[in-house]
């Protein structure tokens, strides 16, 4: 079973790695990642500030969101299957 904090990370993670997929770091005027574990419970929000970009910042926050939620998916599979 993966710690909290392994959780954490995980998601956390995944949601910058695909943030950055999508927009250029010099694009990025800020952006927030809030993750938190807590009685089996996920909680992910993000939010990206990028007004200079065409790509569409509140699409990528949901499939960053989207992206942390498969990564801890995928680190429970990972840990049931040792």
């Amino acid at each position: 079973m993966p710690s909290d904090e392994a959780v954490v990370q995980a998601a956390a993670e995944a949601a910058e790695g695909l943030v950055f997929s999508r927009f250029k770091r010099s694009a990025v005027d800020d952006f927030d990642v809030q993750v938190t574990f807590e009685d089996g419970v996920l909680e992910v929000d993000v939010w990206i500030h990028a007004p200079e970009s065409d790509v569409d910042e509140e699409t990528v926050a949901e499939d960053a969101t989207l992206a942390a939620r498969s990564a801890v998916d995928d680190l429970f599979e990972d840990a049931d299957e040792q």
